[in-house]
């Protein structure tokens, strides 16, 4: 019986000794078993291809390998240290089951305060693990590794097209490449596409519109409508809150129990517009247009404009009773012949404002500023204990 000693191709250390029998492909399997790879061709330790198990001898020195070419163990041996420094030598990574090769000074010279640096600057100082090659094992993504591994190179940052930019920027963070988030944070910051401000036109909301059930509430809260005409549109229960509707056109619109808290309607015009039991607290409507608008439900659901900024809009001929319009601003505004019965007026800012020809029985105007405003062709005389604290 003979026996050889096998070792991985080009590989001096860790030999297995087997004994020999039966055919070459015998041997290959054993020295799959053995050396824990895919066997498929024998070297003798001149690069001699044995494909004859009667050309081995007994004590032989035989290379195994993949399918790759011969590797001369004597080659691949390092110099001395002293020769060409401690960051010279060559290292290969077996980085997610990919491999790279590279030298120790790539690793270390660039970012020498990065995890990278540290695992190999000295060398068996973290006890790094090798594969059956002798490459040292990293359980990362290598397609997300390679452009950090360019950017140690030669100090660019380089990625291919389809990878994406936030997985690199996780490896660079993993690895403390510090220089390198930087550059990927700016890349990802300018390779989002610009936000969308515009207003959105009447078209892209009616289809908005028809998509959304009756009974479903449609959120529009802090949207964009600047500008855009939803007249005579239904707008029923629809939550406009904290939105941009200014120099919109709401002529005609069903805005029946709507949420407009906060929103912004400075310049739109509403004309004839249905507002029963609209919510309109602490709104911008300065300079609108609400003439004829009916304010009035009669089921007893009152609209409440508390707090709102009413500065100057029209209003006249509107229907009004019971609506809340406490510490509002309604300076230099038109009311001219609006029902305003019951209306809750308490606080607010009426000064130059025109009320001639307004119903403003049983109205609270306690504590309201009337400087300068009109109160001629009253339907009702305005008893003092209106307007008296």
């Amino acid at each position: 019986m003979r026996r050889v000693t096998l070792f991985l191709n080009g590989s001096p250390k860790n030999g297995k000794v087997v004994a020999v029998y039966g055919t070459l492909s015998d041997l290959l399997s054993v020295a799959s078993s053995k050396l824990g790879i895919k066997a498929t061709s024998v070297y003798n330790g001149k690069g001699g291809l044995i494909d004859d198990i009667a050309l081995i001898r007994d004590d032989d020195v035989l290379f195994v390998c993949e399918g790759e070419p011969f590797i001369d163990p004597q080659t691949d041996s390092k110099p001395p240290e002293g020769l060409l420094g401690p960051h010279t030598d060559w290292l290969t990574l077996n980085v997610g089951g990919r491999y790279f090769t590279t030298t120790r000074s790539t690793l270390v010279n660039k970012e020498p305060d990065s995890m990278l640096a540290h695992m190999f600057k000295d060398k068996g100082v973290w006890g790094n693990k090798q594969d059956h090659r002798g490459a040292f094992l990293i359980d990362r993504s290598p397609e997300y590794f390679e452009p950090i591994l360019n950017y140690l190179r030669h100090g660019q940052l380089i990625v291919n097209d389809g990878i994406n930019l936030l997985g690199v920027l996780e490896e660079a963070r993993f690895f403390g490449i510090d220089s390198l988030i930087e550059h990927l944070e700016v890349a990802i910051k300018n390779s989002q596409p610009p936000e969308d401000h515009s207003p959105i036109s009447r078209k892209e909301f009616v289809r908005f519109l028809l998509a959304t059930p009756t009974k479903s509430e449609l959120r529009c809260q802090g949207l964009n409508f600047s500008g855009a005409d939803l007249s005579r549109l239904d707008l029923r229960y629809i939550n406009f809150k904290m939105a941009n509707l200014s120099r919109c056109n709401l002529a005609h619109a069903n805005l029946c129990c709507a949420n407009l808290e906060r929103a912004d309607l400075s310049g739109s015009v509403l004309d004839c517009a249905n507002l029963q039991g609209v919510k309109m607290l602490c709104s911008n409507a300065e300079g609108a247009s609400l003439k004829l608008c009916n304010f009035e439900d009669p089921s007893g659901l009152k609209a409440n404009l508390e707090g709102a900024n009413l500065k100057g809009v029209d209003m006249e001929g509107s229907q009004m009773t019971g609506i809340n319009l406490r510490v509002a601003t309604l300076k230099n505004a038109k009311l001219k012949n609006c029902n305003l019965r019951g209306a809750t007026l308490a606080g607010t800012d009426l000064e130059n404002c025109d009320l001639s020809g307004c119903d403003l029985q049983e109205a609270n105007l306690r504590g309201s500023n009337v400087k300068g405003a009109i109160f001629e062709e009253m339907l009702t005389p305005l008893h003092m204990s209106q307007s008296v604290r």
